[in-house]
């Protein structure tokens, strides 16, 4: 569509009428072999008396019934159409131009659905649709040989990899004795006043869920503000070296 929007509504002024039909897969593929080469068949409308409602045919060129590559299926010639009401909608058919102009082809004033005479060659043409689609979208294939090319599959991603290095780790870390862990800890804070938990793991040599636990009894884990994501004393065991206590 156009970057303005722009839409060739000269079909509207006209108030040309189109009807929408509705035809059956196999029709619009051999109408696809037409393309660009003229007609693809002839609509037959015959009215019988004044009242009577119009019937509508559609006959395909003899040939576009060549289905490719089977010589014993060919496709239906005649297709009657089934006449149905618009229903009170309002329906529009829009083109698409080279130029990316889009216009108005009319009008939807009559639906309809194509529908085959059912034949012999028409129920030998639905064997081969049924069969056709039976067919797996994947099929196993016997190798003589290995495939060799740079597509190997991977033993092991770098990410899982790197969480059983680090699983492995927090294993090897056995749990100290719980006061001789609060008192590397008081050391460190005596140093310094915050501390992320990477920092403190580094510092204790102490398993993650372990160290959280002795925390949680001293210290004070800060969720926002200049500090975020750190820990440090509660004020009853605070007592820090030189300057470091201005960091409040």
């Amino acid at each position: 569509m156009s970057e303005k929007g722009e839409v060739d509504l000269t079909g509207a002024k006209q108030n040309t009428g189109v009807w929408l039909v509705k035809v059956p897969k196999y029709l619009s593929q051999q109408w696809a072999k037409a393309s660009g080469r003229g007609e693809v068949g002839k609509i037959r409308i015959c009215k019988k008396g004044n009242m009577g409602k119009p019937e509508v045919t559609f006959t395909l060129n003899e040939e576009l019934t060549v289905i490719d590559g089977i010589d014993t299926v060919a496709a239906p010639r005649e297709h009657p159409f089934t006449m149905q009401t618009v229903g009170g909608q309002t329906l529009a058919v829009f083109t698409e131009t080279p130029s990316d102009k889009v216009a108005l082809e009319g009008m939807v004033v009559q639906r309809a659905e194509c529908r085959p005479v059912v034949s012999a060659s028409y129920m030998r043409l639905k064997k081969l649709q049924i069969k056709e689609s039976s067919k797996p979208a994947r099929l196993s294939k016997h190798l003589e040989k290995a495939v060799t090319n740079n597509y190997k599959p991977v033993a092991n991603h770098a990410n899982n990899l790197e969480y059983e290095r680090r699983k492995k780790e927090e294993g090897k870390r056995a749990r100290a004795d719980k006061q001789q862990v609060l008192d590397m800890l008081f050391s460190a804070f005596e140093k310094h006043q915050y501390y992320n938990i990477k920092d403190l793991v580094d510092i204790t040599k102490q398993p993650v869920i372990y160290l959280k636990e002795i925390l949680r009894d001293i210290g004070i884990y800060n969720m926002k503000g200049t500090h975020k994501n750190t820990w440090e004393l509660k004020p009853e065991y605070r007592h820090y070296q030189g300057d470091d206590k201005t960091d409040e």
